[in-house]
């Protein structure tokens, strides 16, 4: 049977006599428009396919002013980035009541789903998803209708060891009464919504939820709690964990404080800006994984100096405790620049990777992009700026003031980022992105020297049509790595050598022009002693 498909071997021994200096292995392409259009594109989310490495989903507000008409961009690449096809309009019905305020997902299947605002008499938050990668949209389902609401932020459990895997989760504010933070989730998002919860019933106000899944189901929430009084900066941060799919949680309403940036910046044309949180979890196979991260954009507070910075905090121990802030952005303190709308992403080696406005290389008036990237879990930083041009900031008149969107995002694929941000250098905003690649050798691990035997989860899973398989042996011994049917018939072998006590990778790849069928594979690792299996499953 092995001579039915191919297989790709790629082994990466990761040992600490031969780790590279951080940041090696950068390379930054060219910018680019994602979708050039005549609409103003802002609030820019992006995510990517959980089993599909070519295949990523972003969307945006979407505005256009005679006749006034807000929705939400549809914006799709099934190559990897190369090239990108879409529509600046969602066409889930009813099309006449969208208002924007776009979250993005992909779930087990590879369906899409949009999460967005309803317009008057419509309030509320509404689903649609797609089964053709975007081009056509279901009927909107309700999440909830009893009041106006913030953008809703989602995320799908696609951990396949997970006990809630394809769960889809949305959390929100709502904005009348203590403004709490709320929450729902379906496990099948053809189908109706959970009855929503009220995760916190603090009596202070909270703004700005994101959310994030886990290494085993656990869902993650953080949110800002804000002053009572314009401008509503943000005054402390709060993190919310549920270990059952999100039927109970547990709520620390502050677990670091802070001083937001939320107002306006005069010296950039007033547009609005934010210190909310975001948030994100380590799922890699180094010895940072489960590390959770959140970042935000603080002024006047160690160790923010007196000029908008971006600050992180972690935690080892799955939210109990958390880290004293870390400044990311590395350019001289109280130097009078301004970094702001930070988003984060930690890629499948370990590497945090954070992108934000900044204007160290231009005028105050103007603003850039730069990404800071940690490979040994934010102790230390490279900077990189990864906007070819710098822009002007001006508020789009006639959403509220100041407003340009507030936020931009970044998402990883293998060893490549795909940051995306709004920029009004063509004279209206619209989505811009750039190619970036880095050298996964170049992540420092305290895993060179391994203590115990451990076979990782392969990654991704599901696949198609390529997977990595992620050991790590403390002896040297005889070492074999197979493939097996459901059946228990076998498929490969990956190994079968003797080898040294270290880490070791595999990409196991089956040809598209082979017939393998969608199913359950399993892999099993021979070190000595120790055999181990793992499940995997194949997409066609």
């Amino acid at each position: 049977m092995k001579n039915y498909f191919l297989l790709i071997f790629n082994f990466i021994i990761l040992l600490s006599s031969t780790s590279l200096s951080q940041g090696s292995g950068l390379n930054v392409g060219q910018n680019y428009i994602l979708y050039p259009s005549n609409v103003n594109q802002s609030e820019v989310f992006i995510t990517a396919h959980p089993s599909n490495p070519d295949i990523l989903f972003a969307s945006a507000n979407t505005i256009v002013f005679v006749p006034f008409f807000v929705s939400e961009g549809i914006y799709v690449t099934t190559n990897g980035g190369n090239s990108w096809f879409g529509s600046d309009t969602c066409n889930g019905p009813n099309i006449s009541f969208h208002q924007g305020d776009p979250g993005v997902a992909i779930d087990r299947y590879g369906r899409f789903i949009l999460t967005r605002l309803g317009k008057q008499p419509f309030y509320g938050i509404y689903s649609h998803y797609s089964t053709d990668n975007g081009l056509n949209w279901s009927p909107q389902k309700p999440i909830t209708t009893e009041g106006e609401f913030e953008k809703a932020s989602i995320v799908s459990d696609n951990i396949l060891t997970s006990p809630y895997y394809g769960r889809t989760y949305a959390t929100w504010v709502k904005l009348s009464g203590t403004f709490p933070v709320e929450f729902s989730f379906t496990d099948d998002i053809t189908q109706s919504w959970n009855q929503v919860q009220i995760i916190n019933s603090f009596s202070q106000r909270s703004s700005g939820p994101d959310i994030d899944i886990g290494n085993n189901g656990e869902v993650f929430i953080t949110y800002a709690l804000v002053r009572d009084v314009s401008p509503f900066n943000e005054t402390a941060i709060s993190f919310a964990k549920s270990s059952d799919g999100g039927n109970s949680w547990n709520v620390v309403n502050n677990i670091f404080p802070v001083n937001g940036i939320n107002g306006t910046l005069p010296q950039k044309s007033n547009i609005r800006v934010n210190g909310l949180p975001r948030i994100a979890v380590d799922k890699s196979n180094s010895s940072t994984r489960g590390t959770i991260y959140i970042v935000t954009t603080q002024i006047n507070l160690a160790p923010a100096g007196s000029d908008p910075d971006i600050i992180l905090y972690k935690s080892t121990d799955s939210g109990q405790s958390w880290s004293d802030g870390i400044r990311v952005n590395q350019d001289a303190l109280n130097n009078g620049k301004t970094q702001y709308f930070p988003a984060i992403d930690v890629d499948q080696y370990g590497g945090i990777n954070i992108i934000y406005y900044d204007d160290r290389t231009t005028t105050n008036d103007s603003a850039s992009v730069f990404l800071s990237r940690s490979t040994d879990g934010g102790s230390t930083w490279i900077d990189t700026k990864i906007s070819d041009h710098n822009f002007k900031p001006q508020p789009i008149g006639g959403l509220g003031q100041g407003y340009q969107g507030d936020n931009i995002d970044i998402v990883s694929v293998g060893n490549k980022l795909f940051p995306v941000w709004m920029d009004n250098s063509t004279g209206i905003y619209q989505i811009w992105s750039v190619p970036i690649s880095f050298n996964p050798n170049s992540i420092k691990t305290e895993l060179n020297s391994p203590s115990s035997f451990v076979l990782y989860q392969n990654y991704p899973n599901p696949f198609n049509p390529g997977t990595k398989i992620s050991w790590q042996s403390p002896v040297s011994s005889w070492q074999t790595l197979k493939i097996y049917d459901v059946l228990g018939n076998e498929i490969a072998t990956l190994v079968d050598e003797f080898r040294d006590a270290g880490i070791y990778e595999v990409e196991f790849n089956v040809a598209q022009t082979i017939s393998l069928c969608s199913g359950v594979y399993f892999y099993k690792l021979q070190a000595g002693s120790f055999v181990e299996t793992k499940k995997m499953i194949l997409i066609r």
